[in-house]
């Protein structure tokens, strides 16, 4: 059950996980921005793969009751964005990661852990 942003970030990480997600990243963005308190980055590689942690990722937070404000880019599968509000997920194909590196954009963020693999 989700009932804390945390928990909500751990449901994303959970659920990309179990699509093998890459390289998976959450920043903590609380004192940066007003428009998350989480972002979330990891790649596939491939479309497929991209658009199956995408699909996973909205199958489980409409399964724990969360509202799914928005996702953009799932058709092509290359940089697909995920808004459920407080956590916002960027799934890239690997390549497109590498290119936009949001990680270096982002780079006064907290790295945080929510993933059981540690």
């Amino acid at each position: 059950m989700v009932k804390t942003v945390e928990d909500l970030a751990r449901l994303v990480v959970k659920a990309a996980e179990e699509k093998k997600a890459e390289k998976l990243v959450v920043m903590d963005i609380r004192n940066l921005s007003v428009i998350a308190d989480y972002f979330m980055i990891c790649h596939g590689n491939n479309e497929r793969q991209v658009q199956a942690i995408v699909k996973e990722i909205r199958d489980q937070a409409h399964k724990n009751g969360m509202d799914v404000r928005g996702i953009e880019g799932a058709e092509e599968g290359r940089w697909v964005l995920v808004d459920l509000g407080d956590v916002v997920i960027h799934v890239f194909h690997r390549e497109d990661r590498e290119f936009y590196n949001l990680e270096r954009l982002w780079k006064d963020a907290e790295i945080v852990s929510f993933s059981e693999q540690g």
